[in-house]
């Protein structure tokens, strides 16, 4: 299996602190030498579902560099994960924007997925919804759009008041990054599993996680 290591195409906003690609198998290699930190920064529910053994969770929601940072020790390399690149690349380059440290960041190249298909080991919990909460949020404001335009159409103009009222709420959480209807969703008895999972994970009790 052969490892690369390739200087990342995304544009890097800070000269002091490089973001490099590096492959999964030579990330496999550092972490388990202890030369690397793995920081995974996808949502808590997807973490649940299946994650690398050792990875540390703080999501892109509530992603603080400093915290991130700080879980490397002296000389370790910093290596970011999310599913497939996009999100752990926005957050390498939040990273390299606050680092004036020159900090070894390294983004994982293709993410879990490219992990996954060069058949490298992850922790699954099957009781966890493979539906994300957010893409369970965006099917109920999506469906309830659907029908009460429907219904505004054959029934009665009145029902297009559902659909301001979930535009209203969606507007809201774009402003305040609070989503009511992701919390609701979370407390879901299919989603109990993700919650659970998360209950033993330590970036939690270190406030890394909100």
């Amino acid at each position: 299996m052969n490892a690369t290591v390739t200087r990342s195409q995304s544009p890097v906003t800070a000269p002091s602190a490089a973001v490099l690609d590096a492959s999964p198998s030579q990330i496999l290699k550092w972490l388990d030498t202890g030369e690397a930190v793995l920081i995974d920064v996808r949502e808590p529910d997807e973490h649940a579902r299946e994650h690398i053994s050792d990875a540390r969770l703080i999501p892109l929601s509530s992603f603080d560099p400093q915290v991130a940072l700080a879980h490397a020790g002296k000389g370790q390399k910093l290596v970011i994960h999310c599913r497939g690149g996009k999100r752990s690349g926005e957050a390498c380059r939040m990273l390299a924007a606050c680092s004036a440290s020159g900090a070894k960041i390294f983004n994982m190249s293709g993410g879990l997925e490219a992990w996954k298909a060069e058949g490298l080991p992850v922790k699954t919990n099957t009781k966890v919804s493979r539906i994300s909460i957010m893409r369970q949020v965006q099917l109920v404001v999506g469906l309830c759009v659907l029908v009460s335009s429907v219904l505004a159409w054959l029934v009665h103009p009145a029902f297009l008041a559902l659909a301001a009222f979930f535009g209203a709420g969606l507007t809201f959480a774009g402003a305040t990054g609070i989503c009511a209807l992701a919390s609701v969703v979370s407390m879901m008895p299919w989603n109990k599993a993700a919650a659970s999972a998360q209950g033993g994970q330590s970036c939690a009790a270190d406030g890394c996680c909100r």
